[in-house]
């Protein structure tokens, strides 16, 4: 049976829409810019949704936005929690339940991430072409809700390979250098040592981040395809010898503001 903390959220958002959205974005540090692009919005506080949690974070407005882009009916999160926060992982996935239930079919989620492949550069976009969990959790640990999804759902194509040609289409057709490869995503948030992002180039991650990984699990559980898009904000510790920090992830993620949303626009033209 779908929770009732479900029914409390579906029955609060739904006062102020009256459509059911087809596509759902999470928009990752920096992003929430594309939000500015979506015709006739109606904006929902995520503070204000029962049971919704809500991100501390900079560069994370905190808000459901729901309205037409490119001729589409979205939905818009300005922003995500993040494990790092305290929140349990089925906490974390809450939103991407709420969208599915809402009606989405598609979910384009995007991020900053740092790059480990040698040939990335800072303020380049990688399409996710599949990840490696190493979080330590996972959100469909515990009970399964039947009506959601299987017990035991596949994730040979955790990202829709329909979705992955698209955004490589728009790609070019924008003129945007757009690379693809494997995110890994760790707990955060402290950012990674060397020998770690020594470790994960052995394993085949080409970026690593904090964030979409528990998102793109329970959106395949329920049947939403997936797209993946991140943005290389910086390069990963021990590849370059300055050290990191946040300013600099939303330093960038400012620059590429103009390419980020034709990348995004175009994908959705090609819908």
């Amino acid at each position: 049976m779908i929770n009732e903390e479900f029914n409390d959220s579906i029955k609060y958002i739904n006062k102020f829409i009256n459509y059911e959205p087809d596509i759902g974005l999470i928009l990752g540090s920096g992003l929430g810019v594309m939000a500015e692009d979506i015709k006739n919005s109606i904006i929902v506080e995520y503070e204000k949704i029962p049971h919704f949690p809500v991100s501390g974070v900079e560069g994370h407005a905190g808000r459901l936005i729901f309205g037409e882009l490119d001729g589409k009916n979205v939905v818009a999160m300005q922003g995500r929690s993040h494990y790092y926060e305290g929140y349990s992982m089925q906490e974390l996935v809450y939103p991407v339940r709420i969208m599915k239930l809402l009606g989405i079919s598609k979910l384009l989620i995007t991020n900053a991430a740092g790059g480990i492949n040698h040939s990335f550069k800072a303020g380049q976009f990688m399409i996710i072409s599949d990840h490696i969990n190493l979080m330590g959790e996972n959100p469909l640990r515990g009970d399964n809700i039947v009506e959601l999804g299987p017990r035991f759902p596949d994730m040979t194509e955790a990202y829709n390979k329909k979705l992955i040609a698209i955004a490589e289409k728009a790609a070019l057709q924008e003129g945007i250098k757009c690379n693809k490869g494997v995110y890994a995503a760790l707990s955060g948030p402290s950012y990674e040592t060397p020998a770690e992002i020594r470790f994960l180039e052995r394993i085949g991650a080409d970026t690593v981040g904090m964030s979409t990984v528990p998102e793109v699990i329970v959106a395949r559980h329920m049947g939403v395809e997936v797209l993946g898009i991140s943005c290389i904000t910086n390069l990963a510790a021990g590849i370059l010898s300055k050290p990191l920090n946040h300013e600099e992830v939303i330093k960038i993620s400012k620059k590429v503001k103009p390419q980020f949303k034709r990348l995004i626009h175009g994908i959705l033209k090609l819908l």
